[in-house]
């Protein structure tokens, strides 16, 4: 045994030669000067960026609402309960329903405050003032169109309830805006305000609430692209190209939304003989008529995703009767197609009464618009609804002979226009005076820059006498008419039985939707509202007229309502709407010529006719079907072509052997089609078309496609930039080729490992901040890189633009699903989440679950609520 003792653990032991010297700080300071200055500087610069990322988050952090305990709210008559789930939705108690407006007032700006003012901005015209000359042009353009104008108009239209409930709900929102800071509601406001920007939240005024529908009308306006771009085509095409390129609606294929019926003494009766329809001329258009339309469409073309760009969507709804659902009650699914953006479109919400009274009528859940009162679609104790868009015609572009800076031609004598004057304030530049004219059609929109204000000063006109200042473009609109929309959105919630609904439908004017309805005495039902204009014989809405020819002008009058169609349990059991044709040519007014060609109406169609009954399960599995419909069409002839350069080329074409024509994420065929579809419209009809009128790559491009792939020397194959005679094989093969390369050079070499999502990605950008060009302002706000399946005229409907690339440009902003027998088994999702916070945890906490396909549990009963509650706030009257 050694003598040696152990060595005790506090004694100090010699360092080995190898082991690192004893004390670091004697170290440095041996260390030369410059590297420990250079250690300092780098320890301070550590610091710094500790205290300034302390900072963010406090900054970020700062606005978070309070969602427990208590706080008292002015102008409350007693408290409301406020109950959110774990995904932060909440769900509204109150014992009135000017304390319901009041309180989802407050909770709409505790989460969503910032869109509601940066909405507010928009449809006023007043971006400027908080983003400067970048916006001014956006700015322009809304006040020619006279947005808040009209929304202040329309106040005194509205029920006393609706104003009231206005009122009620702006008091709510003001209440918490009074004792907090800019920074207090949203970090939007601390961000900016370190560009200087020094800003103060106005409060909200009811007709600001009504301003936001102009913008969601805009968004699904129809066809007035579909106008201009018929024109442009008209210079170098016949009207059988044309034609050829915006096919007539098949009926014969894809069903409409209400087979047969007609209208009796102005009133729609689905079991009655149809009347007749018309079909009127169609003008030609002089040179300078062309180039004054192409810099309208350009503008347009320029106006922000923001509000809207009134392509590419559209909608899914559908609703069955008891004999097809698993429950023996309807079934609802609803799922509209919006642009994306973060935070999404809509914010989940009850609104309940603890007791049903003549002062508490409100027991409804669903989908509301932050800076809106009321559910807009959803369902109440009774019944539910849901929204597609009908995309009538409800915009015409008016061509008109100017005289001078304020006279315009009418049947050969001039006339005054209306002028009125704009000011713009533009944040750190002199305001901007901005003149805005108007003729009995409505705003002059090519007026809208000073590079418009004498568009088609060249023109050449057939009219006798003076040509004067040219041409100019009006935009007749239906929704620059004051109508009470607001009235139709709070009569939907309260509404019990179809009657009520219809009811409340009659005052729904833009945009104009098809609601499909269903309540739980086990009647299903369809209604078409809206503000449809009567067009005159020399106007089929499809193409720009000539404003100087009064014979052109719209009657004045809007299809009756009780003559638009409507069908209430159909012997089919079930009715499907999905932006197709609402009814068949035989309908005596005109509704449009531009509908959806129904290529995911028939699809949704055939599931529900296959399936029998249905459960809630698989009414949400339908939503998220991704069959491509073009692919049935175009694969067959993809195949035959069997002289691919080599193994190379043929091991692309393989993957559509056994391709089911699903588009999922992980899918490489689908990758596949989808590139080489875009190559095809490329190789196809970009030599053509002039760049503005390039295929889109939707619905009506499957048509014409799919009509040309039976004509193999159709005159669209031929590349027009070469000497040759190109056929349908020879651009079949030449976009197969393409395909194959760009795939590989974006993916990989072996065909399997290819996966339609990894092109096929949702990028959800906030529409201010998000899109700053600063990285790291942008990487708050934005969530991107969600990869996803489906595609364009699918029904899981996430669009894509073959002009821009594979991005999803508009896709389904929420899903919903209704179960009339058990409100409680109802299934919902958003597209984001309920916070416009980016430092929320519920900021997009819906948008992996959407992705994958998922829904949440929608608690409806007291019972239901109380067990899925997470959090809860009661607002207590001030005082």
């Amino acid at each position: 045994m050694s003598d040696q003792s152990p060595t005790p653990a506090t004694q100090p032991t010699t360092q080995t030669p190898d082991a690192p010297r004893a004390g670091w700080w004697q170290a440095f300071r041996r260390a030369p000067r410059a590297v420990r200055w250079t250690a300092w500087t780098a320890l301070a610069l550590v610091l710094v960026l500790v205290v300034l990322a302390a900072a963010v988050v406090g900054v970020v952090r700062r606005p978070l609402p309070q969602t427990e305990g208590e706080v008292q709210v002015p102008g409350l008559s007693a408290s409301v309960e406020v109950v959110r789930d774990d995904y932060d939705i909440p769900q509204l108690y109150a014992d009135t329903d000017a304390d319901l407006m009041r309180a989802q007032g407050y909770v709409h700006a505790q989460e969503r405050f910032f869109e509601m003012d940066f909405r507010r901005h928009v449809t006023a015209g007043r971006l400027s003032e908080i983003f400067g000359e970048e916006t001014l042009e956006t700015d322009k353009f809304i006040r020619t169109m006279g947005w808040r104008r009209v929304a202040e108009q329309e106040w005194a239209l509205l029920q006393p309830a609706t104003r009231d409930a206005l009122t009620a709900y702006a008091e709510g929102v003001n209440a918490y805006l009074a004792e907090r800071s800019p920074s207090e509601l949203a970090a939007e406001y601390s961000i900016l305000g370190l560009s200087g920007l020094d800003y103060t939240p106005e409060e909200w005024e009811p007709v600001d609430s009504l301003a936001w529908l102009k913008a969601m009308a805009w968004d699904l306006r129809g066809n007035m692209d579909a106008e201009v771009d018929r024109v442009l085509l008209s210079l170098d095409h016949t009207d059988a190209e044309i034609a050829q390129l915006w096919p007539d609606y098949p009926f014969d294929e894809h069903p409409p939304i209400v087979e047969g019926g007609g209208v009796v003494d102005g009133v729609f009766e689905q079991n009655a003989t149809a009347n007749g329809t018309r079909n009127p001329r169609r003008p030609a258009y002089p040179r300078g008529v062309v180039k004054a339309l192409e810099r309208v469409q350009a503008r347009v073309a320029a106006m922000p995703d923001l509000v809207g760009k009134g392509r590419g969507i559209g909608s899914n709804s559908w609703v069955v009767d008891g004999e097809h659902s698993a429950t023996g009650k309807p079934l609802l699914a609803n799922d509209p197609h919006l642009g994306i953006s973060q935070p999404g479109i809509w914010m989940q919400m009850g609104l309940h009464c603890r007791e049903i009274s003549a002062d508490c009528t409100l027991d409804t859940s669903g989908f509301t618009f932050s800076g809106v009162p009321g559910v807009v679609i959803g369902h109440n104790a009774d019944i539910a609804w849901g929204f597609t868009n009908l995309g009538p015609d409800v915009t015409d572009l008016f061509l008109e002979q100017t005289e001078g800076d304020d006279r315009y031609v009418r049947d050969g004598s001039t006339e005054p226009m209306q002028v009125r004057t704009e000011t713009i304030k533009v944040r750190g530049e002199d305001d901007v005076q901005l003149r805005v004219r108007e003729t009995v059609h409505g705003p002059l929109i090519s007026d809208v820059s000073s590079q418009f204000a004498t568009v088609g000063a060249n023109a050449p006109t057939d009219e006798p006498g003076e040509r004067g200042s040219g041409y100019a473009v009006a935009l007749a609109w239906t929704a620059l008419d004051p109508a009470p929309t607001a009235d139709a959105i709070l009569g939907l919630n309260r509404a019990s039985d179809w009657d009520e609904f219809r009811a409340a439908a009659a005052d729904f004017a833009v945009p104009a939707q098809n609601l499909v309805y269903a309540d739980r005495e086990g009647h299903i039902g369809y209604q078409s509202p809206g503000r449809i204009p009567i067009r005159r014989a020399g106007n089929d809405g499809t193409m720009p007229v000539e404003g100087w020819i009064s014979a052109n002008d719209w009657t004045g009058d809007y299809i009756p309502f009780d003559g638009l169609p409507s069908v209430l349990d159909p012997e089919e059991g079930f009715i499907a709407t999905a932006n197709q044709a609402v009814v068949d040519e035989d309908y005596p007014y005109l509704l449009t010529k531009d509908w959806d060609y129904g290529f995911r109406s028939t699809r949704i169609r055939e599931a529900l006719l296959e399936e029998g009954e249905l459960s809630v399960e698989e009414m949400a599995a339908l939503q998220l079907d991704t069959t491509n419909p073009m692919a049935e069409t175009l694969v067959p002839y993809l195949l035959d072509i069997s002289d691919l350069p080599n193994a190379y080329y043929r091991n692309a074409q393989r993957l559509l052997r056994d391709w089911d024509g699903t588009s999922p994420a992980d899918s490489a065929p689908a990758a596949y089609f989808n590139v080489v579809w875009r190559n095809l419209l490329d190789l196809t009809f970009h030599d053509d078309l002039r760049a503005r009128t390039w295929p889109d790559g939707g619905d009506r491009w499957f048509l014409v496609v799919g009509r040309m792939l039976g004509e193999p020397a159709d005159p669209w194959w031929d590349d027009a930039g070469t000497d040759e005679v190109e056929t349908r094989d020879d651009i079949l093969r030449a976009a197969m080729i393409a395909a194959r390369d760009e795939l590989t050079r974006r993916q990989a070499r072996d065909p399997h490992l290819w996966q339609w999502g990894r092109l096929h990605r949702m990028n959800l950008h906030n529409a201010t901040l998000g899109e700053s060009g600063i990285g790291p302002v942008e990487r708050l706000f934005n969530r991107d890189g969600w990869q996803v399946g489906g595609g364009s005229s699918i029904v899981d409907a996430t669009s894509w633009d073959a002009l821009e690339g594979y991005e999803v440009t508009a896709a389904p902003s929420m899903r919903m699903v209704v179960s009339l027998a058990d409100f409680d088994d109802s299934r919902w999702i958003n597209l984001t989440g309920v916070s416009g916070h980016p430092a929320s945890s519920h900021y997009s906490d819906q948008t992996e679950l959407y992705v994958d396909g998922e829904t949440l549990p929608w608690a409806f009963s007291r019972e239901a609520v109380e067990a899925a509650a997470d959090d809860r706030l009661v607002l207590e009257p001030a005082g």
